[in-house]
């Protein structure tokens, strides 16, 4: 075995089963540049950032997403359409093909950790075929220093064999694309995609199984800030809600920008980078996003200003799940210690197709619970493949295809949580106003800000409210620098009637949905459901 770079001199890839191959240990990003344009993987851009194809798969793939089913997980998770399982003996037999797809080529290793709170720590070692697999983890992972480097030891392991095709008959995968999780071993193997998100997204639902079961932590899919008097915010949201976008405030610290921990102590980030959408991206709109794309920055799958390397965001002619991953500090007011207090405002954002829920709405702690089981959005056009314009659809805790537990765990958790610590929540819907999606338009970035900020510094506590008659959510009459029209969705729309319609048939979805955890419900939660028998 032949071997460059930075490591622990303990450490073996033998332990792996790997021997015959050629090992690049954490290497800088600017030679993990190098080899990725030497290679014809990716291409420099007028930015200084480099950009890659991640080919067939642009997106996740959650049908091709297993956990295995042993004695650990057999009854702890919450098997489903979400959780698959898989037989632990035919993992054996696709880690082992990968090893042995690994012979006679070069392999990328890095050693990163998630956690920013040292409490939680989780030491991650990922083993990749592509150089640029390598650097989206280190951009998206926390960064150890030279000297843990010299004495790192991992907890868990990922292989990423983008080019290795399983065979399904043989392998017990659905097609020759896969991401699996064996708990008992340690250790994610993913084949078939080089879609880097699945990087991420593995160790997420890693930490969703080992936190609250384990430790007493609640993990989120959230991004989180911090005011200069402290203040910790906290943002639910599925991907393309805005999450990174609204997270991202010149005047405030970011904690980070996807997923957290609340702990005892507070909040803390998983991460250390952000993997922003960056479909029509602009300046204007989201200045310190497109700041922090530069040298150090990965983009993927944009397309380019003809006849030139520089990036034009509007183009989706890959796919709409256009992507840049960069380290956390490549957003000036980042945090270097990526942690803050207990939450003070939460807010749950929505992409409403329909164009029904209010911009902003404060809720009861009844609703707050109601909401987040739900956990109502849209699937935007390419965040997975098959999607292709956004789909309703209800994802626990605004993150269902990443927890391993059932969703009632992680809302008796956040309620706990939010009583104990007096949090205000708000939902707010980044979604349509004035008409359902192909008639009317998406909410205006600009007063989606001017409204949560005005939550943030108060200035909705002694606004009056209007009642919501079908959903009973307490929308706001006013709010600084938005239009008061704004506030109030029906009175966006020309056709009254047909949002009373539109109204109507959400309501009965959230009721439909909600029928499977009424069970495990309280009162005060079932009550927060929509009224069908009112008027709207």
């Amino acid at each position: 075995m032949k071997e460059t770079g930075l490591k622990n001199p303990n450490a073996s890839l033998t332990e792996l089963g790997i021997s015959n191959v050629t090992a690049h240990w954490n290497l800088p990003p600017e030679v993990l540049v190098e080899e990725t344009v030497k290679r014809g993987q990716g291409i420099i851009t007028s930015s200084g950032a480099v950009c890659i194809n991640t080919g067939e798969f642009t997106g996740r793939s959650p049908k091709d997403r297993f956990i295995v089913k042993d004695d650990i997980t057999a009854t702890s998770v919450d098997w489903g359409d979400i959780n698959m399982p898989f037989d632990a003996g035919k993992f054996d037999g696709l880690y082992n093909k990968i090893i042995k797809y690994f012979d006679g080529k070069e392999v990328f290793v890095r050693d990163s950790y998630a956690c920013a709170d040292n409490n939680y720590r989780l030491n991650i070692r990922l083993v990749s075929e592509y150089p640029w697999s390598n650097q989206f983890a280190n951009n998206m992972f926390l960064r150890p220093t030279k000297e843990e480097v010299l004495n790192f030891s991992p907890e868990w392991v990922i292989l990423c064999a983008p080019g290795f095709m399983a065979n399904a008959s043989v392998d017990g995968t659905r097609q020759h694309n896969f991401a699996i999780i064996n708990f008992t071993k340690k250790q994610i193997i993913i084949g078939g995609t080089g879609y880097t998100g699945e990087i991420k997204k593995g160790i997420f639902s890693v930490l969703n199984y080992v936190l609250p079961k384990n430790r007493d932590v609640l993990s989120m899919h959230c991004s989180a800030n911090v005011g200069e008097d402290g203040d910790t915010a906290v943002f639910f949201g599925l991907s393309g809600t805005g999450k990174t976008t609204l997270s991202a405030d010149p005047n405030r610290g970011l904690i980070g920008d996807d997923e957290h921990g609340w702990s005892d102590t507070g909040v803390f980030n998983f991460e250390g980078g952000c993997y922003a959408k960056t479909i029509d991206l602009t300046p204007e709109k989201e200045p310190e996003i497109y700041a922090a794309i530069k040298h150090g920055a990965i983009l993927e799958n944009i397309g380019f200003e003809e006849g030139t390397r520089t990036p034009d965001f509007s183009k989706s002619e890959i796919t709409q799940n256009t992507r840049v991953s960069y380290p956390i500090y490549h957003i000036e007011n980042a945090l270097p210690v990526s942690k803050g207090g207990h939450p003070r405002n939460i807010f749950f954002l929505t992409c409403d197709a329909f164009g029904v829920l209010p911009p902003i709405s404060k809720l009861t702690p009844g609703q707050a619970m109601y909401h987040f089981i739900s956990g109502y959005t849209a699937k935007v056009a390419g965040t997975e493949e098959g999607v292709v314009e956004p789909q309703t659809t209800f994802s626990a805790c605004f993150g269902a295809p990443f927890l391993p537990l059932h969703p009632t765990q992680y809302a008796e958790m956040l309620g706990k949580k939010m009583q104990a610590h007096n949090v205000n929540v708000w939902l707010v819907n980044t979604g349509w106003t004035g008409g359902a999606y192909g008639v009317g338009n998406r909410m205006s970035l600009k007063y989606t800000r001017a409204m949560i900020t005005a939550a943030l510094n108060g200035q909705l506590d002694n606004v009056e409210y209007i009642k919501h008659n079908v959903f009973g959510l307490m929308m706001p009459g006013s709010c600084p620098n938005v239009p008061d029209n704004v506030l109030s969705p029906k009175g966006t729309w020309a056709d009254k009637a047909a949002y009373d319609a539109k109204a109507h048939s959400l309501a009965v979805a959230f009721n439909k949905n909600f029928e499977k955890y009424a069970d495990k419900a309280n009162d005060e939660t079932l009550a927060a459901a929509p009224n069908l028998t009112s008027k709207v």
